[in-house]
């Protein structure tokens, strides 16, 4: 039996695979925009990059792939990029180098073990920003408004921002208190997760999956902020008012991970294609991370957008048309040797033209076809005149006009050819 794809994890077709590129492409173009730095971090770190004390999250209990090297080095597949971009900042040193805030991004491969289903698979590529330095609203704002605009140039439609706060350290101390008054008394009506988080983050219970429709937490009491958090929320919802963002306040919006602090926010899809996996990207700030993990006080700010879920959505709403091959050049050689219609070939591709070739000796007539097939702006036949005589037959196919050129002169006349064409 053939040897078929692991499970959670898939293979890229040339067509899947230009508009990856073609997604990717878009992102960096935001990425210069707004002056950020692509990177790339190892594909597995020490455990302890992830894995933080008393974390509850899924991707932290359930979803990674850990393993042992030897008897105490624990290192782990790279399930989100947050936690080693900063470490590659702490270790090199960059807050003592760059100006703040340091604006970096991502495109890269990360790993969960979790049930695959449509948009969400075990191995698959997220493409995200870190911005790292002082705290200001006006950040959160920007961040959030590179993911949405980047999300509207591709052109999806039924995008809606959620946002909310989590507040700073007293806040949340505060709520998570009296969060475990409220919800202890109905515990056993928790699913085992939750009951669970019950005391090491309560908040993760507000957007349990299975409890989401549970009266016990949607009677659940809302956040209140102190006046600091309060003032900092608001002045985001101002940033985000001045840059023509839409938005909706969701007070049960906590993000999966725990290390989030005061803004935290998801760009959905409305579309029903989107099923279960309505989330674009989403993201929040984290102001101790970085000192947890050995840097200096600073607060970051960042999101990831899942690329497989964007690219389902995109095609959804037609927004790939289905692309035929092209080519700028087809050479059909009639000759008995390939040493001319090579030459010729590479004298195009240096030239910058799109160009294939026969490599099997195959009728006028196949080759015909087959430069057809591939929808060939321009015909090179090479036979044995064209070989003693240094030209070529080139026809347009456009045009179906037919003529004897020079080798040497080849490439300036298809440019001739093009630009009379086109004016």
């Amino acid at each position: 039996m053939p040897y078929q794809t692991v499970k959670g994890t898939y293979d890229l077709l040339p067509e899947k695979m230009k508009r990856f590129n073609e997604l990717e492409t878009l992102f960096r173009s935001f990425l210069e925009i707004y002056g950020y730095s692509e990177i790339k971090t190892p594909v597995f770190e020490y455990t302890g990059v992830f894995k933080k004390e008393n974390d509850t999250s899924d991707m932290v209990t359930k979803e990674m792939y850990t393993f042992s090297v030897n008897e105490k080095d624990s290192l782990t597949l790279r399930p989100e990029g947050t936690p080693g971009v900063i470490r590659l900042i702490i270790e090199n040193k960059l807050y003592g180098s760059m100006e703040l805030p340091i604006k970096m991004a991502y495109i890269e491969e990360m790993f969960r073990h979790e049930r695959p289903q449509k948009g969400r698979q075990r191995q698959f590529t997220q493409m995200g920003i870190e911005c790292i330095g002082d705290k200001d609203p006006l950040i959160d704002a920007e961040v959030i408004a590179l993911g949405y605009f980047y999300i509207k140039t591709i052109g999806l439609e039924g995008v809606k921002v959620l946002i909310n706060s989590l507040g700073d350290t007293e806040s949340r101390l505060n709520y998570k208190k009296e969060l475990i008054d409220y919800f202890t008394p109905y515990k056993d009506q928790l699913c085992t997760d939750c009951q669970s988080r019950l005391l090491k983050n309560p908040l993760r219970i507000l957007d349990c999956k299975i409890d989401h429709e549970n009266p016990v937490v949607q009677n659940a009491p809302k956040m209140k902020l102190n006046e600091v958090s309060e003032e900092y929320f608001n002045q985001v919802k101002h940033y985000l008012d001045i840059l023509g963002i839409p938005y909706e306040i969701d007070d049960k919006l906590v993000r999966g991970l725990d290390y989030y602090t005061d803004t935290v926010f998801e760009v959905v899809s409305t579309n029903e294609e989107s099923g279960s996996q309505a989330t674009i990207f989403g993201g929040g700030r984290y102001d101790d991370l970085v000192k947890e993990m050995g840097g200096p006080q600073l607060s970051g700010i960042g999101f990831a957008i899942g690329l497989e879920r964007l690219l389902i959505l995109a095609e959804a709403e037609g927004i790939f048309l289905e692309s035929e091959p092209y080519l700028d050049a087809y050479v059909i050689n009639l000759y008995e040797n390939n040493d001319q219609a090579m030459k010729v070939a590479a004298m195009l591709r240096e030239e910058g033209f799109i160009t294939e070739m026969d490599y099997y000796h195959r009728s006028l007539k196949a080759q015909f076809k087959s430069s057809d097939r591939k929808k060939a702006r321009f015909v090179i036949i090479i036979g044995e005149d064209e070989v003693k005589n240094e030209t070529v037959t080139l026809k347009d196919t456009l045009t179906k006009a037919q003529e004897e050129v020079p080798v040497k002169e080849l490439c300036e006349r298809m440019d001739q050819l093009l630009e009379d064409y086109y004016e």
